[in-house]
């Protein structure tokens, strides 16, 4: 059974209009689906009251609710209640309640100074590029201000006028009323567009738009130790504002390209490095490359393959002005496929002489064995 329409607002049946008026306008500020956490309950709840209070605040509609309650048409009710014209009702409580506050805010976004747009610009470098810091020459295409007009958009030597719709304001008022009283709405000029301003002879070289677009060059310091995926901002770079606003800024994108040698994590830097045999098994000090040239490495007597040595300082400069990172080496130990006749007779000797065997080390097959060893 449907709610009782003096229920739903909270008012006594005899309660006055102006009674009737104040519990309608709280109860639809609070239970308004844009205000609700829960939108679905806010749009029931306020189809809800905006039903009864169409039918409490019209006399003749109130008078046959009071004699017949919800028949409507049926139960000899003369005429019923007809349609509530509830979609129209929502949105205009939603003007009465919120638009004209967004219009005005909106409004002077759009008649007062508008900042220029960002631009990005994407720019490719070595990895030894970002570790020893470099520079890149960048063209790129923006708005700037037209210098005929200095961004006013009138022919230098006439005026901008003040938009006789609006008075300059950019905004056309107007005046309704609503079940709540007398309501003031606002909507952007449609004659200036918002702008509160008439150009009556256009700028020949912008043709009004106080913006011509151009081509720049500049050249962007790339710092060293740079990431990728960093970026750089330049300045009002960007594109030239609107009447009167502050120029944007272009971000510089750096992209690294991938190193044939070296792998980069943070501020650290990854090298595989091949040795032979001999050098793993006697211990020798080898040059390794890095990024600021050969560099000398100690090997261990017995290194194995797969070591990492670690080589402080020698990864990448911290643009923050911190230490440098490490350089890691992981040694990967390279047994010849092809050997002289003479490689041969030594390493067959190498192997009489016990070269060969692991040691006291259990091999990996002898380990297995063990475990399915019966006793």
């Amino acid at each position: 059974m449907p709610a009782d329409y003096y229920e739903v607002l909270g008012v006594p049946r005899g309660a006055s209009d102006n009674d009737i008026k104040s519990a309608y306008r709280q109860l639809a500020r609070k239970h308004h689906p844009d205000v609700a956490t829960d939108k679905v309950a806010a749009e029931l709840r306020f189809k809800e009251i905006n039903e009864a209070y169409t039918v409490l605040s019209d006399p003749q509609k109130r008078q046959l609710y009071d004699r017949y309650g919800h028949t409507g048409n049926g139960a000899g009710a003369p005429g019923g209640f007809g349609d509530f014209g509830f979609a129209e009702g929502f949105g205009d409580i939603f003007d009465m309640f919120f638009g004209q506050a967004r219009a005005g805010t909106q409004q002077q976004r759009r008649s007062g100074p508008a900042r220029g747009q960002d631009l990005r610009c994407d720019v490719e470098i070595t990895l030894e590029e970002a570790f020893a810091g470099t520079t890149r020459d960048i063209t790129y295409h923006h708005l700037a201000q037209c210098a005929a007009c200095k961004g006013s958009g009138a022919q230098p030597g006439t005026v901008v006028a003040a938009c006789d719709r609006c008075n300059g304001s950019g905004i056309q008022r107007s005046v309704r009323q609503t079940p709540l009283g007398q309501f003031v709405t606002q909507v952007t000029c449609s004659k200036c567009q918002g702008e509160g301003a008439m150009i009556p002879t256009p700028c020949e070289t912008c043709k009004g738009a106080g913006r011509v677009q151009t081509e720049r060059t500049m050249t962007v310091k790339i710092p060293a130790g740079v990431d990728d995926g960093s970026r750089i901002r330049m300045g009002s770079a960007g594109e030239a504002g609107l009447r009167g606003g502050a120029t944007g800024d272009l971000y510089v994108y750096i992209a690294i390209r991938k190193h044939a040698l070296f792998r980069r994590e943070g501020l650290d830097v990854f090298l595989d490095y091949p040795v032979s045999f001999v050098h793993a098994a006697l211990g020798e000090t080898v040059a390794v490359p890095s990024l600021e040239g050969d560099v000398p490495l100690e090997l261990a007597a017995g290194t194995q393959s797969g070591s990492t040595y670690r080589m402080p300082a020698r990864g990448m400069p911290s643009v923050r002005g911190g230490p440098r990172g490490d350089q890691l080496v992981t040694v990967h130990v390279v047994v010849p496929t092809k050997l002289t006749k003479r490689q041969r007779e030594l390493l067959e000797e190498f192997a009489r002489e016990g070269g060969g065997a692991i040691g006291e080390e259990k091999t990996f097959f002898e380990r297995v064995k063990d475990a399915f060893r019966v006793d």
